[in-house]
């Protein structure tokens, strides 16, 4: 037999290896996600930047269409030559584009600029200490008061470093400020990939959450994103369900459609919002030999509760809604312990009376829900309408 290699063994015991291993990926990992942040912020107010050369060049220009397309041609081939891909006339109407939505903003970057843009310079809090410190400088620009349009305020905000440029890009194209202004918020604080990102402006999150919300609450979405203190604020009407990719159809069995969700668990999970944590399916529960099962549940690590989701593919019934009554007793007397919270129900169907719904439960019911559902996603002019009534019902709401 060929005789065998033995390969040195190291004095250090290979748990030690693995352990200074592990500890050293956590710091390169981590200086490597910071330096894709510092990157994602400075292209990204870079971009900005770039936009308000554009319009301030218009501005003071010709104010033509003509001279603003051969100006961007110009600057697309010199910029080109200079700097390769990513300088074409396309992209930069975007910064452009980008500027005007975001006009209000005061992008901070962090390396000089080489050029002060106007005689102040505004920083970020944490530039601003920096900056005392002699450790690093973050010129920005402000807007001076001809520059911004009528009735905008400068808020001197800059813009979040976990969001790329890919994000705004696709931010850009909602049409809504207060629907933006929300987008960006969720899309920050739940680190949304850009892919999750669209499918939330697509599916119209921001319209499907004014159904549930009143004034007060809607204009809470807008100034801090989605707050999660009660209940309700985790429901929807309706939910979007097209990522399963079965067809509206009478013939649709709820075993079909819970097997589709739990096959699809990380989109229905994106779906429902955050803070859900997937227990269990068709949990048994038994009651003097009887058996019942609750289709999905959930435990919500915000509001400290278990949440039973119950399918149904046809029209909710009374009958519905007194089997999740059932089912939420059940859970809050024979598995509620310690420091959780009261047990909360939610119906998913293809239609319902609210009528039905208000009395069967109680007036002042904070637990049980009923949302439809849909397989394929709905008209976005029915869902924009539900932002039109809004508007209507809250005008002047705004302070």
């Amino acid at each position: 037999m060929p005789e065998q290699i033995q390969k040195q063994v190291p004095d250090t015991p290979a748990s030690d290896n693995a352990a200074v291993f592990g500890r050293i990926v956590d710091i390169l990992e981590e200086a490597r996600s910071h330096v894709a942040r510092t990157v994602n912020s400075a292209m990204v107010a870079a971009y900005w930047l770039i936009g308000r050369e554009i319009v301030e060049e218009e501005q003071n220009g010709q104010k033509r269409a003509e001279y603003g397309k051969a100006a961007i041609e110009d600057l697309s081939r010199g910029l080109t030559e200079r700097y390769g891909k990513g300088y074409s006339t396309a992209s930069l109407w975007s910064m452009r584009q980008f500027y005007l939505t975001y006009v209000d903003r005061s992008p901070t970057i962090p390396y000089p600029l080489g050029r002060e843009f106007g005689q102040q310079q505004i920083l970020s809090p944490v530039g601003r200490e920096l900056g005392k410190s002699g450790n690093l400088h973050l010129p920005s620009g402000e807007l001076t008061p001809q520059q911004r349009p009528e009735g905008i305020e400068s808020t001197a905000a800059s813009f979040h470093p976990d969001l790329s440029w890919s994000h705004y890009r696709a931010l850009m194209r909602v049409e809504n400020d207060e629907a933006r202004q929300f987008y960006e918020l969720e899309a920050a604080s739940n680190r949304w990939s850009k892919r999750q990102l669209e499918r939330q402006v697509n599916t119209l999150l921001f319209e499907r959450l004014l159904k549930s919300r009143d004034k007060d609450g809607v204009l809470q979405l807008v100034s801090k994103g989605q707050e999660t203190e009660h209940p309700i604020d985790i429901i929807k009407d309706p939910y979007a369900l097209e990522f399963l990719g079965l067809p509206e159809s009478h013939r649709l069995v709820e075993s079909e459609l819970e097997t589709a969700l739990t096959s699809h668990m990380q989109e229905f999970l994106l779906e429902l919002g955050a803070g859900f944590a997937f227990v269990a399916r068709q949990k048994r529960l038994t009651l003097n030999g009887d058996h019942f099962y609750a289709d999905l549940v959930f435990y919500h690590v915000r509001l400290k509760c278990y949440v039973i989701i119950d399918l149904k593919t046809e029209k909710l019934t009374h009958g519905d809604i007194g089997q999740m009554q059932m089912y939420v007793h059940y859970f809050d007397r024979e598995i509620r312990v310690g420091e959780d919270n009261p047990t909360i129900g939610l119906i998913l169907c293809t239609d319902k009376n609210d009528a039905v719904v208000e009395y069967v439960l109680d007036k002042g019911n904070e637990r049980i829900f009923a949302s439809r559902y849909k397989l394929e996603l709905p008209p976005k002019e029915e869902l924009r309408r539900l932002l039109l009534e809004w508007r209507s019902e809250n005008e002047g709401g705004k302070s």
